[in-house]
Protein backbone atom coordinates (compact mmCIF):
# COMPACT_ATOMS: atom_id res chain seq x y z
CA UNK A 1 0.00 0.00 0.00
CA UNK A 2 1.60 3.32 -1.03
CA UNK A 3 1.79 5.97 1.64
CA UNK A 4 -0.81 8.64 0.93
CA UNK A 5 0.09 12.01 2.39
CA UNK A 6 -2.76 13.75 4.25
CA UNK A 7 -4.11 16.86 2.59
CA UNK A 8 -2.74 20.25 3.57
CA UNK A 9 -5.04 22.07 5.96
CA UNK A 10 -7.65 24.06 4.04
CA UNK A 11 -10.75 26.16 4.88
CA UNK A 12 -12.85 23.16 3.81
CA UNK A 13 -11.49 21.20 6.77
CA UNK A 14 -13.70 23.12 9.19
CA UNK A 15 -16.84 21.81 7.49
CA UNK A 16 -18.60 18.62 8.62
CA UNK A 17 -17.61 15.31 7.03
CA UNK A 18 -20.48 13.93 4.92
CA UNK A 19 -18.80 10.84 3.44
CA UNK A 20 -16.17 8.78 5.23
CA UNK A 21 -14.55 5.53 4.15
CA UNK A 22 -12.30 3.79 6.65
CA UNK A 23 -10.34 0.69 5.65
CA UNK A 24 -12.90 -0.14 2.95
CA UNK A 25 -12.37 -3.42 1.09
CA UNK A 26 -14.33 -5.17 -1.62
CA UNK A 27 -13.81 -8.41 -3.49
CA UNK A 28 -15.46 -9.95 -6.55
CA UNK A 29 -14.89 -13.60 -5.64
CA UNK A 30 -11.08 -13.68 -5.30
CA UNK A 31 -10.45 -10.41 -7.12
CA UNK A 32 -9.63 -7.67 -4.59
CA UNK A 33 -11.20 -4.65 -6.29
CA UNK A 34 -10.98 -2.08 -3.43
CA UNK A 35 -8.02 -2.22 -1.05
CA UNK A 36 -8.09 -0.37 2.28
CA UNK A 37 -9.74 2.79 0.97
CA UNK A 38 -9.55 5.75 3.36
CA UNK A 39 -11.21 8.98 2.31
CA UNK A 40 -13.18 11.87 3.81
CA UNK A 41 -15.44 14.22 1.88
CA UNK A 42 -16.65 17.39 3.54
CA UNK A 43 -19.80 19.38 2.96
CA UNK A 44 -19.48 21.36 -0.28
CA UNK A 45 -16.25 19.60 -1.30
CA UNK A 46 -15.67 18.69 -4.96
CA UNK A 47 -13.69 15.46 -5.31
CA UNK A 48 -12.54 14.20 -8.71
CA UNK A 49 -11.42 10.57 -8.99
CA UNK A 50 -9.23 9.51 -11.89
CA UNK A 51 -7.02 6.59 -12.88
CA UNK A 52 -6.67 3.89 -15.50
CA UNK A 53 -9.53 1.66 -16.55
CA UNK A 54 -10.19 -1.13 -14.04
CA UNK A 55 -8.60 0.70 -11.11
CA UNK A 56 -11.75 0.59 -8.94
CA UNK A 57 -12.96 4.17 -9.41
CA UNK A 58 -16.54 3.38 -10.38
CA UNK A 59 -16.82 0.59 -7.82
CA UNK A 60 -15.71 2.96 -5.06
CA UNK A 61 -18.21 5.66 -5.96
CA UNK A 62 -21.02 3.09 -6.32
CA UNK A 63 -20.49 1.83 -2.75
CA UNK A 64 -21.66 5.22 -1.46
CA UNK A 65 -25.31 4.56 -2.31
CA UNK A 66 -24.93 0.79 -1.94
CA UNK A 67 -25.10 -0.06 -5.62
CA UNK A 68 -21.98 -2.05 -4.71
CA UNK A 69 -21.50 -3.65 -1.28
CA UNK A 70 -18.20 -3.47 0.59
CA UNK A 71 -17.15 -6.50 2.61
CA UNK A 72 -14.92 -4.99 5.32
CA UNK A 73 -14.24 -1.53 6.70
CA UNK A 74 -16.67 1.30 7.39
CA UNK A 75 -18.62 3.64 5.14
CA UNK A 76 -20.54 6.49 6.78
CA UNK A 77 -22.70 8.74 4.60
CA UNK A 78 -24.38 11.82 6.09
CA UNK A 79 -24.02 10.33 9.59
CA UNK A 80 -25.47 6.92 8.66
CA UNK A 81 -23.29 3.81 8.41
CA UNK A 82 -23.96 1.82 5.27
CA UNK A 83 -24.74 -1.80 6.17
CA UNK A 84 -27.25 -4.38 4.97
CA UNK A 85 -29.99 -2.41 6.75
CA UNK A 86 -32.51 -1.67 3.98
CA UNK A 87 -33.92 1.36 5.82
CA UNK A 88 -30.48 2.97 5.92
CA UNK A 89 -29.93 2.24 2.23
CA UNK A 90 -33.27 3.85 1.33
CA UNK A 91 -32.49 6.82 3.56
CA UNK A 92 -29.15 7.46 1.88
CA UNK A 93 -30.46 7.01 -1.65
CA UNK A 94 -32.91 9.84 -0.98
CA UNK A 95 -30.03 12.15 -0.07
CA UNK A 96 -27.47 11.03 -2.68
CA UNK A 97 -28.10 11.73 -6.36
CA UNK A 98 -26.25 9.75 -9.01
CA UNK A 99 -25.57 10.31 -12.70
CA UNK A 100 -24.25 7.36 -14.69
CA UNK A 101 -22.26 6.91 -17.88
CA UNK A 102 -25.43 5.65 -19.58
CA UNK A 103 -28.42 7.93 -19.13
CA UNK A 104 -30.82 5.22 -17.84
CA UNK A 105 -33.94 7.12 -18.90
CA UNK A 106 -37.22 5.27 -19.42
CA UNK A 107 -37.72 5.41 -23.22
CA UNK A 108 -41.53 5.09 -23.00
CA UNK A 109 -41.92 8.03 -20.59
CA UNK A 110 -41.74 11.73 -21.44
CA UNK A 111 -38.82 13.77 -20.13
CA UNK A 112 -41.09 15.32 -17.49
CA UNK A 113 -42.32 11.90 -16.35
CA UNK A 114 -38.75 10.57 -16.21
CA UNK A 115 -37.78 13.44 -13.91
CA UNK A 116 -40.84 13.29 -11.63
CA UNK A 117 -41.12 9.53 -11.12
CA UNK A 118 -38.68 9.35 -8.18
CA UNK A 119 -40.01 12.27 -6.10
CA UNK A 120 -43.59 11.01 -6.59
CA UNK A 121 -42.82 7.40 -5.67
CA UNK A 122 -39.92 7.78 -3.22
CA UNK A 123 -40.63 11.12 -1.55
CA UNK A 124 -44.43 10.73 -1.91
CA UNK A 125 -44.57 14.21 -3.41
CA UNK A 126 -47.85 15.37 -4.99
CA UNK A 127 -47.57 15.27 -8.80
CA UNK A 128 -48.18 19.01 -9.23
CA UNK A 129 -45.39 19.88 -6.80
CA UNK A 130 -43.04 17.31 -8.39
CA UNK A 131 -43.71 18.76 -11.84
CA UNK A 132 -43.04 22.31 -10.64
CA UNK A 133 -39.70 21.28 -9.10
CA UNK A 134 -38.86 19.18 -12.19
CA UNK A 135 -39.47 22.13 -14.51
CA UNK A 136 -37.25 24.31 -12.31
CA UNK A 137 -34.36 21.85 -12.68
CA UNK A 138 -35.00 21.19 -16.37
CA UNK A 139 -34.78 24.95 -16.86
CA UNK A 140 -31.60 25.03 -14.76
CA UNK A 141 -29.92 22.49 -17.07
CA UNK A 142 -31.21 24.40 -20.11
CA UNK A 143 -33.69 21.87 -21.40
CA UNK A 144 -37.17 22.85 -20.13
CA UNK A 145 -38.53 23.21 -23.68
CA UNK A 146 -37.96 19.45 -24.18
CA UNK A 147 -40.19 18.40 -21.25
CA UNK A 148 -42.93 16.81 -23.37
CA UNK A 149 -40.57 14.94 -25.68
CA UNK A 150 -39.30 11.37 -25.25
CA UNK A 151 -35.65 10.42 -24.63
CA UNK A 152 -35.19 9.04 -28.15
CA UNK A 153 -35.95 12.49 -29.57
CA UNK A 154 -33.02 14.10 -27.68
CA UNK A 155 -29.28 14.12 -28.32
CA UNK A 156 -26.94 12.30 -25.94
CA UNK A 157 -25.87 15.55 -24.30
CA UNK A 158 -29.49 16.55 -23.78
CA UNK A 159 -30.32 13.14 -22.31
CA UNK A 160 -27.44 13.40 -19.85
CA UNK A 161 -28.67 16.86 -18.78
CA UNK A 162 -32.11 15.30 -18.20
CA UNK A 163 -30.41 12.64 -16.04
CA UNK A 164 -28.77 15.40 -13.98
CA UNK A 165 -32.12 17.22 -13.61
CA UNK A 166 -33.72 13.93 -12.54
CA UNK A 167 -31.13 13.49 -9.78
CA UNK A 168 -31.50 17.13 -8.66
CA UNK A 169 -35.30 16.91 -8.47
CA UNK A 170 -34.83 14.61 -5.46
CA UNK A 171 -33.03 17.61 -3.89
CA UNK A 172 -30.01 15.57 -2.77
CA UNK A 173 -27.29 16.70 -0.38
CA UNK A 174 -24.59 14.88 -2.37
CA UNK A 175 -24.16 14.25 -6.11
CA UNK A 176 -22.15 11.36 -7.55
CA UNK A 177 -21.06 11.32 -11.20
CA UNK A 178 -19.71 8.10 -12.72
CA UNK A 179 -17.94 9.06 -15.97
CA UNK A 180 -20.92 11.20 -17.04
CA UNK A 181 -19.40 12.32 -20.34
CA UNK A 182 -17.66 9.15 -21.55
CA UNK A 183 -20.62 7.97 -23.67
CA UNK A 184 -21.02 11.37 -25.36
CA UNK A 185 -19.78 12.74 -28.65
CA UNK A 186 -17.04 15.37 -28.14
CA UNK A 187 -19.27 18.33 -29.05
CA UNK A 188 -21.82 17.27 -26.40
CA UNK A 189 -19.33 16.95 -23.55
CA UNK A 190 -19.08 20.71 -22.91
CA UNK A 191 -22.81 21.17 -22.36
CA UNK A 192 -22.84 18.52 -19.63
CA UNK A 193 -19.64 19.79 -17.97
CA UNK A 194 -21.11 23.33 -17.96
CA UNK A 195 -24.08 22.09 -15.91
CA UNK A 196 -21.69 20.33 -13.52
CA UNK A 197 -19.57 23.49 -13.19
CA UNK A 198 -22.68 25.45 -12.26
CA UNK A 199 -23.58 22.87 -9.59
CA UNK A 200 -20.05 23.10 -8.21
CA UNK A 201 -20.25 26.90 -8.12
CA UNK A 202 -23.46 26.66 -6.12
CA UNK A 203 -21.78 24.61 -3.40
CA UNK A 204 -23.06 21.09 -4.08
CA UNK A 205 -21.01 18.29 -2.50
CA UNK A 206 -19.76 16.29 -5.49
CA UNK A 207 -17.73 13.18 -6.23
CA UNK A 208 -16.95 12.67 -9.88
CA UNK A 209 -15.16 9.89 -11.75
CA UNK A 210 -13.85 11.44 -14.96
CA UNK A 211 -10.92 11.76 -17.36
CA UNK A 212 -11.86 15.37 -18.14
CA UNK A 213 -8.79 16.96 -16.57
CA UNK A 214 -9.59 20.50 -17.72
CA UNK A 215 -12.87 20.26 -15.82
CA UNK A 216 -11.09 18.73 -12.82
CA UNK A 217 -8.53 21.53 -12.70
CA UNK A 218 -11.29 24.12 -12.77
CA UNK A 219 -13.71 22.56 -10.28
CA UNK A 220 -12.00 20.08 -7.93
CA UNK A 221 -10.95 20.88 -4.38
CA UNK A 222 -9.45 17.42 -4.04
CA UNK A 223 -8.04 14.91 -6.53
CA UNK A 224 -7.87 11.16 -5.99
CA UNK A 225 -5.76 8.95 -8.27
CA UNK A 226 -6.50 5.23 -8.09
CA UNK A 227 -4.60 2.27 -9.50
CA UNK A 228 -5.19 -1.46 -8.95
CA UNK A 229 -7.85 -0.87 -6.31
CA UNK A 230 -5.76 1.50 -4.20
CA UNK A 231 -5.65 5.24 -3.64
CA UNK A 232 -2.16 6.12 -4.87
CA UNK A 233 -2.35 9.91 -4.76
CA UNK A 234 -4.75 12.00 -2.65
CA UNK A 235 -4.07 15.71 -2.86
CA UNK A 236 -5.44 19.20 -3.19
CA UNK A 237 -6.05 20.16 -6.82
CA UNK A 238 -3.01 22.44 -7.24
CA UNK A 239 -0.60 19.98 -5.63
CA UNK A 240 -1.99 17.13 -7.70
CA UNK A 241 -1.46 18.81 -11.06
CA UNK A 242 1.66 20.83 -10.28
CA UNK A 243 3.53 18.55 -7.90
CA UNK A 244 2.34 14.91 -8.03
CA UNK A 245 4.55 12.72 -5.83
CA UNK A 246 3.91 9.20 -7.11
CA UNK A 247 5.58 8.10 -10.35
CA UNK A 248 2.47 6.16 -11.42
CA UNK A 249 0.38 9.32 -11.09
CA UNK A 250 2.96 11.44 -12.95
CA UNK A 251 2.95 8.95 -15.84
CA UNK A 252 -0.87 8.95 -15.98
CA UNK A 253 -1.06 12.76 -15.98
CA UNK A 254 1.66 13.01 -18.61
CA UNK A 255 -0.24 10.60 -20.83
CA UNK A 256 -3.66 12.18 -20.38
CA UNK A 257 -2.61 15.85 -20.48
CA UNK A 258 -0.24 15.58 -23.44
CA UNK A 259 -2.40 13.59 -25.83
Amino acid sequence: MPEVKPLEERPLDKRPVVIEMKGLNKWYDKFHVLKDIDIQVRQGEKVVICGPSGSGKSTMIRTINRLEEHQTGHLIVDGTEMTDDVKNIELIRREVGMVFQQFNLFPHLSILDNVTIAPIWVRKMPRKQAEEIAMTYLERVGISEQARKFPGQLSGGQQQRVAIARALTMQPKIMLFDEPTSALDPEMIKEVLDVMRELADQGMTMMCVTHEMGFAREVADTMVFMDQGQIVEYAGCNDFFNNPREERCKAFLDQILNH
